[in-house]
């Protein structure tokens, strides 16, 4: 298979482990990048060999670039994915897809005019015991979903907020563990669950005031099945992240994953502390491949670099999709379910009422 030429929008500490998992695809490379500060964006593409070029359509005309994946700050992800689209590229956008869900529905529309596909980073439904949720739901031995549990318990403190200009604030972030630490735990929970129908919550900022923005947030979810879910997200809760989403089903089974635990991973300044595993599995003559499967994902994990590896996997799947005509695993529509619960919390607290979709 011929490697797709990729581009990066933004240049920064996430765009590090994209262009290492670009580097080490079989079906993609990077050839270009481009961003607002120029300088940054000439530096970036000195150290990986590549050009630097002034916006998306310029790389696609002197580059041949065919997709690029969005990593600048969250607020700039809907216009600089519109951006790309606009110049007849295909887009991976990082996560959140956008910050509303208008936003969501004018990148689809963009993408849907033109033929092109849209996809979002959701690099964590790639871990084996995320897998193993989907296809026992798949496979019908929870029954329908009928409760899902998001919970995470994780710390930031003044330096991390510190290290980028944009961190903590609503113009630069556009919001705070809703919008940066929770996305990933959204996404299983709504790719689990189905679509979500409404959304009930509040935030505080509970222990940070040299910040805008939220570090705690609590919702609760109705899904278009009938199922609800509970939400329960926080910065402020030291040393290290406690990060977990749980399915109970009609059949009165439950299965589960610690996404996160050990640290609080940090784009470019930390690894991943604790392999993901299965925490909770009650399905009938299942029970005991916990301990097996532990063993299995921690080897698995030690032979990689997690903090790249599962992008690499995602970026060889958008490159599979754009060669065959059809949808990425993580698409568009997968993104705006996640920009749902998002919006939705801080809506429902802003207007006091239960936001409907």
């Amino acid at each position: 298979m011929k490697k797709l030429k990729f581009g990066l929008y933004g240049y920064g500490k996430v765009a590090e482990l994209h262009a290492k998992a670009l580097a080490a695809s079989s079906k993609a490379k990077l050839v270009s990048v481009c961003g607002r500060d120029r300088t940054k964006a000439a530096a970036f593409a000195s150290a990986w060999g590549i050009e630097s070029r002034e916006n998306p359509a310029e790389m696609a005309l002197k580059d041949g670039v065919e997709a690029v994946i969005v990593t600048t700050p969250h607020p700039l992800h809907a216009v600089h994915s519109l951006e790309a689209l606009a110049a007849g590229i295909n887009v991976l956008v990082e996560k959140p897809m956008a910050l509303k869900v208008a936003d969501c529905d004018a990148m689809l529309a963009a993408a849907a005019s033109r033929g092109l596909r849209l996809g979002v980073v959701s690099q964590r439904r790639w871990y084996p015991s995320a897998m193993r949720i989907r296809r026992a739901i798949d496979e019908g031995k929870l029954g329908r979903p009928l409760l899902g549990q998001i919970s995470i318990l994780g710390w930031r403190d003044e330096e991390y907020y510190k290290s980028d200009p944009w961190r903590g604030s609503w113009s630069g972030e556009g919001g705070g563990v809703i919008v940066n630490q929770a996305p990933h735990q959204f996404d299983l929970l709504a790719w689990f669950m189905g679509p979500v129908a409404s959304v009930a919550g509040s935030w505080i900022n509970a222990s940070h005031p040299f910040i805008e923005v939220d570090d705690s947030a609590a919702a609760v979810l109705r899904f278009e099945s009938g199922g609800l879910g509970s939400v329960f997200v926080s910065n402020s809760q030291k040393p290290g992240i406690h990060a977990k989403v749980h399915i109970h089903g009609s059949s009165g089974a439950s299965a589960g994953v610690k996404t996160d635990g050990g640290a609080m991973f940090i784009a470019g300044r930390s690894g991943i502390a604790e392999p993901p595993y299965n925490d909770l599995w009650t399905i009938p003559g299942e029970e005991d491949l916990l301990a097996g499967w532990r063993k299995e994902d921690a080897a698995y994990f030690a032979g990689i670099d997690a903090t790249w590896h599962f992008f690499r996997i995602q970026i060889d799947d958008f490159a599979e999709a754009l060669k065959a005509g059809h949808e990425p695993f993580v698409t568009g529509k997968d993104g705006r379910e996640t920009v749902k619960i998002m919006e939705g919390i801080y809506r429902s607290m802003a207007e006091n009422r239960i936001v409907e979709y």
